[in-house]
């Protein structure tokens, strides 16, 4: 069946804010002296899991530890780190070529509106998507109710839509919802946890989107 959107997730994906985000934590564990571990950082599902990672913290500190501060300093120094980001490597040419072919675009993440639409305005993006769907709106991802979201809001079945996806339990969520998924692991994903996607790239820069769009109908024709 023809394409005729495409859906994209954010964090990590379209810009690289998942860097960001365990450098503010690096940040802060080293104003305490501290060392962070990244193994197990981040989490098998989308929203937000600072809780935990706010609780290690105050454990290794001790009861000085203040976690209204403490919040309000790597929020600030992360904002700052954010502001310099780009969109990733490829992003620009495949919205430009999904403008030309007239392509739907979508937004699909479980993060808040304020994060993701403060990010995209800065980059310059927001006004290329049509729809955008984010966390505090439905389910987090492994959950596919983002993407079932986002499809109800273009009014398109899944056949019809491509997702884009930076981890394996957003590309389990794209799949739930009966899309195809192009994975671009971000550089903190284990490459060996994308099976499920029907494509695997290191970057978006790679392929060019026709390249793309072409490899995704000869897996659906072998796959039928």
């Amino acid at each position: 069946m023809t394409v005729k959107a495409l859906l994209f997730d954010f964090d990590g994906l379209l810009m690289d804010t998942e860097t960001t985000l365990l450098e503010s934590w690096r940040w802060e564990w080293r104003r305490h002296g501290l060392e962070l571990d990244p193994a197990g950082f981040f989490a098998d599902h989308g929203g937000d899991a600072n809780g935990p990672r706010y609780a290690a913290l105050a454990a290794a500190v001790g009861p000085a530890y203040d976690r209204e501060s403490s919040h309000e300093r790597r929020m600030a120094y992360r904002a700052e780190l954010n502001a310099a980001l780009e969109p990733a490597p490829g992003i620009i040419g495949w919205l430009d070529r999904a403008a030309e072919l007239g392509l739907r675009l979508a937004v699909a993440s479980s993060s808040p509106m304020p994060h993701v639409g403060a990010m995209l305005d800065r980059a310059g993006l927001r006004t290329r998507f049509e729809v955008l769907a984010t966390g505090e709106e439905s389910a987090h991802k492994p959950d596919p109710a983002v993407y079932l979201l986002a499809l109800e809001r273009l009014g398109l079945p899944a056949e019809e839509a491509v997702a884009f996806e930076d981890t394996a339990h957003g590309v389990a969520a794209a799949k739930a919802a009966g899309l195809r998924c192009v994975a671009v692991p971000n550089p903190h994903a284990d490459r060996a946890r994308f099976a499920a996607a029907d494509l695997l790239l290191t970057s978006a820069a790679d392929l060019h989107l026709d390249a793309v769009l072409a490899n995704l109908a000869r897996h659906a024709d072998h796959l039928g």
